[in-house]
This record gives structure tokens, C-alpha cells and sequence, in this order.
């Protein structure tokens, strides 16, 4: 019982979203949680962010196509389902190196570190289609 209070209060302590996307810098991060929560909610938001932006844009050029139309809400889809899987486990795994480096991050560095997510996973689906041609 003890445990899950501990757990409760850790997932409490997190900085809201709107403290997230204001970029407050009034602390730093240190606790692996934290870290975590700032780098997962900004891949989030650039994915979801960018992965609109073209399921818009392929809507508008197929939107007289029979079937063309259906690839702008697998954009959409898979702009959501991407950040939640491969983005928290990535997230994870740099939360972890940082918290374990000793070294304190702004929530800037992790802006970085969230966005910088989703450009490398724009590089690699660029990079892999060209193969294919």
C-alpha cells in the first residue's frame, strides 16, 4: 500500500501540460520521471503537430479520389499511434541515460530532445521510401 502511494505521488508531481508547452524554466529536471514526461509530451506534440499538417494536405489534394481520401486518417492515425509506442519507449530510454548522468536539463533540452524524435523519424521514413522506388 505504501508503494502505490509513493507511485501516486510521483505521477502527481508532474508538471501540468501547460507548463510543458510554455517552456517554463524556472527549475531543472532531474528526477527520471520528470525528465520522461517533458521529452514523451513534446514528441507527442510535434508528431501529432506535423502528422496533421499532412493528413490536411493529403485530404485536400485526394479529396476527389475514391479511395485516396482514407490516407489522410491513416496519417492521422498513425501520427497518434507512433508517439505513444515507439515515441514513450524512446523517451525512456534518454530520460534514463540523463537521470542516471547526474547532469540537471532544462525543459529546453528536452524540447530538443522530443522534437529532435520526430524529425529523426521524418528522416527515416523519407529516407526509406526512396529505397523502395
Amino acid at each position: 500500500m505504501i508503494e502505490l502511494k509513493k507511485i501516486e505521488e510521483s505521477w502527481m508531481s508532474l508538471d501540468s501540460m501547460r507548463d510543458v508547452f510554455r517552456l517554463v524554466q524556472d527549475k531543472s529536471l532531474i528526477k527520471f520521471l520528470d525528465i520522461t514526461w517533458h521529452i514523451w509530451l513534446w514528441h507527442c506534440g510535434s508528431s501529432i503537430f506535423i502528422h496533421g499538417i499532412c493528413g490536411l494536405i493529403c485530404f485536400y489534394l485526394l479529396r476527389k479520389h475514391k479511395f485516396g481520401r482514407l490516407f489522410s486518417i491513416l496519417i492521422l492515425i498513425w501520427g497518434v499511434l507512433s508517439p505513444i509506442t515507439a515515441g514513450l519507449i524512446s523517451s525512456i530510454f534518454i530520460a534514463w541515460v540523463q537521470s542516471n548522468s547526474i547532469v540537471p536539463i532544462s525543459p529546453l533540452v528536452a524540447l530538443c530532445w522530443g522534437v529532435g524524435q520526430t524529425l529523426f523519424g521524418i528522416f527515416l521514413g523519407v529516407t526509406r521510401i526512396l529505397a523502395t522506388l
